[in-house]
């Protein structure tokens, strides 16, 4: 070998030489922990998926055990925007008498988004109690930037004082749960007893 290939390859293993000391010294100085999280996220386990859920009572269950006195209480959220006696004004929502059991988005005077005003059907309680919920969620592209109401006993007695500001409240829809359950219950009866 000649001494100029000489230098170049001692060139060659002096850099690879100083790289590996520079990486070796740098992992030492700066040194990474682990960082651990915040908070943990607890997953589901398949067992848990498994396991049946336990549904509250029912919207009609909630409706018979409604106190309109507290649903009063929850109105006070609802004041800033709606009134709610019969020959009062709209304000940024409408008026809500008789809203109850009334087509969607048709209080007259008052000029709804299009994602209510293109809707059919009337306020029925299981609408008003997710409208309540969940405003943006029931009707997408609504104006109302209302947040919702998380508790279901809390939404039962809004509904409640709400319908009790109607010339004809809605009943309630436990009269309306009791019959279908004994329709249900009647054919399943009669199949029995023709069995026998």
């Amino acid at each position: 070998m000649s001494l100029e290939s000489n230098k170049v390859f001692a060139a060659v293993l002096s850099a690879a030489l100083l790289i590996m000391v520079i990486t070796t010294v740098s992992e030492s100085v700066f040194h990474e922990e682990e960082a651990k999280p915040a908070f943990t996220i607890e997953v589901a386990s398949e067992e848990a998926t498994d396991a049946v859920v336990e549904e509250g009572p029912s919207l009609a269950e909630l409706l018979a055990s409604a106190d309109a006195g507290k649903g009063e209480r929850q109105f006070a959220k609802c004041k800033a925007c709606h009134t709610i006696g019969k020959d009062e004004g709209n304000r940024t929502g409408p008026n809500l008498y008789g809203v109850m059991g009334r087509q969607i988005g048709s209080h007259g005077g008052f000029n709804y988004s299009g994602a209510l005003s293109g809707q059919d059907g009337n306020w029925t309680w299981e609408i008003m109690d997710q409208w309540l919920k969940s405003p943006k969620n029931t009707f997408d592209g609504t104006s109302m930037a209302f947040a919702g109401i998380r508790k279901e006993e809390q939404r039962a007695d809004l509904m409640a004082y709400l319908n009790s500001f109607s010339d004809s409240p809605l009943e309630l829809p436990a009269a309306e749960a009791a019959e279908e359950a004994a329709e249900e219950v009647a054919p399943e009866a009669t199949e029995e007893a023709a069995g026998e």
